[in-house]
């Protein structure tokens, strides 16, 4: 995952207040990193430990510093500086950077940015802004919901009933956090959060009735903006040719962005409450989580049961 310098001068949700002063060209710098830079020594020519990578954020130190130095040797170790491929430079409180600074950026195509935050505030911002932006991501198809504080990922070919159980789950008090296209983000070390697009966020498509809004129908309780993914439902056509699990004591997985979630399949026939079904599987997680087995109890108790059983009177 990467963004460009543009990305950063674009952004509204996360109050950067980014201007550019100069560097325009290189605009087209990648960030890969979301650590951040103050160059320091780096002004005074030391550039053994610098990460041209990264955002070199400017403060009231650095210019000050470089508003005292003379000129000359100022100007000499920016040109230094700047002949590495530097992402961008960004000063921040409103300082007006020297000549010296704007005219090297501009010359090696390093885009230079000034903002009105306090360099700690900034720092803050741009770090939350990248950790978000640089998250490995995906989309997929299904329905995301929250049963009992458990984000249950709802799969399944379309048609099979994704949706209209999502709905009946609502109905039921819980509540959706997106239909149809799911944005999932890999948040470190290992958790998945899955949210809505923002044009089809808090809306269910149910075939019938068409395009409905949840949050309009049933209130904010009903709707979730994220949540972070704890299982896995896939819904499958029933087939009397296939085995299903039924004794719940393998625990398959399956993988998104390297991360392993509990998958179970459910199978589909007339006459299966899948609603019920679901919210017995998430009560079922919850207890897992507290350290309590169902089906691995239970076989326990039948082997113990087996090994200890009394033989029959044998006859002579």
């Amino acid at each position: 995952m990467s963004l460009s310098i543009k990305d950063l001068l674009e952004d509204k949700a996360y109050g950067l207040d980014l201007q550019l002063v100069c560097g325009e060209t290189g605009l087209g710098n990648r960030l890969y990193s979301s650590r951040i830079q103050k160059p320091g020594l780096a002004l005074t020519g030391y550039t053994e430990h610098l990460h041209p990578d990264r955002v070199q954020v400017l403060g009231n130190t650095e210019i000050s510093y470089l508003s005292q130095v003379p000129e000359e040797v100022g100007s000499r170790h920016i040109e230094k500086l700047c002949s590495y491929p530097i992402a961008c430079f960004i000063v921040t409180k409103g300082l007006d950077p020297p000549e010296f600074l704007k005219k090297s950026a501009h010359d090696a195509g390093i885009p230079l940015l000034g903002t009105h935050h306090q360099s700690s505030t900034f720092i803050s911002l741009i770090t939350k802004f990248l950790e978000e932006s640089l998250l490995p991501s995906t989309h997929i198809h299904g329905v995301l919901v929250d049963v009992l504080g458990v984000g249950v990922l709802l799969l399944g070919k379309s048609g099979i009933g994704k949706s209209e159980c999502a709905l009946d789950l609502v109905i039921r008090g819980h509540r959706l956090v997106a239909d149809d296209v799911i944005h999932i983000k890999k948040k470190m070390p290992a958790a998945l959060v899955g949210q809505a697009g923002d044009s089809i966020q808090y809306h269910m498509e149910i075939r019938g009735l068409g395009i409905i809004n949840i949050k309009d129908l049933y209130g904010v309780s009903s709707i979730r903006e994220k949540k972070i993914i704890d299982m896995v439902l896939e819904l499958m056509e029933w087939d009397a040719n296939q085995e299903y699990e039924r004794l719940g004591i393998d625990e398959p997985v399956k993988t998104i962005l390297g991360v392993d979630l509990p998958h179970l399949k459910i199978p589909v026939r007339p006459g299966r409450n899948l609603t019920s079904i679901i919210e017995v599987a998430a009560r079922n997680f919850l207890l897992k989580g507290m350290g309590y087995h169902s089906a691995r109890e239970f076989h326990e108790k039948l082997l113990a049961r087996l090994e200890f059983r009394p033989l029959g009177n044998e006859v002579e």
